[in-house]
């Protein structure tokens, strides 16, 4: 399960960037994923809550932000949402389009203590 090793590299920046504050707790963590990625959020909670005990983050909860899939035609420049399948201009029914949002994966913000 790859959630388990990007749940782990989450919560290792998490704790280097709250001691680097002198913070002794995290209270939570809010991370974005897009919609075009394969990562499940079942999974990276689930992580999350294997993870954490014994550190800093112990009791602390992992906030998802789903982002969705956007895409801008390279033929009439419509911006349109769509999901990881179908990419089709609805405007010119091109499939010359170039990914916007939907594949991020990033930590947004923590609460520390």
């Amino acid at each position: 399960m790859h959630e388990m090793g990007i749940t782990n590299g989450i919560l290792a920046s998490a704790v280097e960037a709250a001691e680097a504050e002198g913070a002794t707790r995290i209270n939570s963590v809010t991370v974005s994923i897009g919609d075009l990625t394969d990562i499940v959020e079942d999974a990276l909670q689930f992580a999350w809550e294997a993870l954490t005990p014994g550190t800093m983050a112990e009791g602390g909860v992992l906030i998802v932000v789903h982002v969705p899939a956007t895409s801008r035609c390279l033929q009439c420049g419509a911006e349109f949402e769509h999901d990881k399948w179908n990419m089709l201009c609805p405007k010119c029914e091109s499939f010359l389009v170039e990914p916007i949002t939907g594949r991020e994966l990033r930590i947004d913000s923590m609460d520390v203590d």
